[in-house]
């Protein structure tokens, strides 16, 4: 069945595309849902399939040589991801699950070289995609080398919030369940140390927790934590 081009309107990946060349993308993709909790692949894992995320939030997380689990990043809707071959590998380097009801489309991986070839601005906004990963890639190296722990923590939630918030009259919330556990996993640090901020943080009106939906009450005062200032609630 064809995927309907208005599913994809507004994603980057289909930036500039003429609507018959998406069309004809789309032909090429199955639909499939995918419920709170199932994953989608494993790290390590054939690297059979690759992705878009229509609906949901996913969470991509790798398991170090040490075995400590680190949440890699969340997939938002929109985002294009499992693309194994652009990296020239032939496994996924990371594990994906669903922390929300998604729906995604699939295409085979053997179709990921034809379409880089076939539709250059699908090539140049995937290259893009990769590119802001990357760089998102190598600031959170550098926080993790050059940052204390609360900036670190700071930096984390407001990313989320920018990426997956949703503007409510005395906040953002963050749109998917979040745990402390998936911060801490985030930010190279521990639970005990994740709590302890948040403690101090709700205390100060910063932030507001419940039922695992983090809400950013006071975004301009994370920023100050951010950048190693002290803001004037704490």
């Amino acid at each position: 069945m064809q995927i309907d081009r208005s599913l994809v309107e507004g994603f980057d990946l289909f930036e500039g595309i003429k609507p018959s060349e998406v069309d004809e993308i789309l032909s090429n993709a199955t639909g499939r849902r995918y419920p709170l909790g199932e994953v989608v692949f494993e790290q390590g894992s054939d690297a059979q399939h690759f992705f878009l995320l229509l609906h949901g939030r996913l969470r991509a997380t790798q398991v170090t040589a040490e075995g400590q689990q680190v949440v890699v990043r969340v997939v938002n809707p929109g985002d294009i991801f499992g693309i194994a071959r652009a990296l020239r590998r032939t496994d996924y380097p990371a594990t994906a699950k669903a922390v929300a009801d998604s729906i995604l489309l699939v295409w085979p991986m053997s179709l990921w070289d034809v379409f880089m070839r076939d539709h250059p601005l699908l090539a140049v906004n995937a290259m893009r995609t990769i590119g802001d990963r990357l760089l998102e890639a190598q600031t959170r190296m550098r926080e993790l080398a050059t940052e204390a722990v609360e900036r670190r923590v700071a930096h984390a939630v407001l990313r989320l919030a920018n990426q997956a918030g949703k503007r409510e009259p005395d906040g953002v919330r963050i749109d998917f369940p979040l745990s402390k556990q998936d911060i801490a996993e985030m930010t190279g640090t521990t639970l005990h140390t994740v709590s302890r901020i948040f403690t101090a943080w709700e205390a100060a009106g910063l932030i507001e927790g419940g039922r695992q939906r983090l809400k950013v009450c006071a975004p301009h005062e994370l920023v100050l934590i951010g950048d190693g200032l002290k803001p004037g609630r704490l």
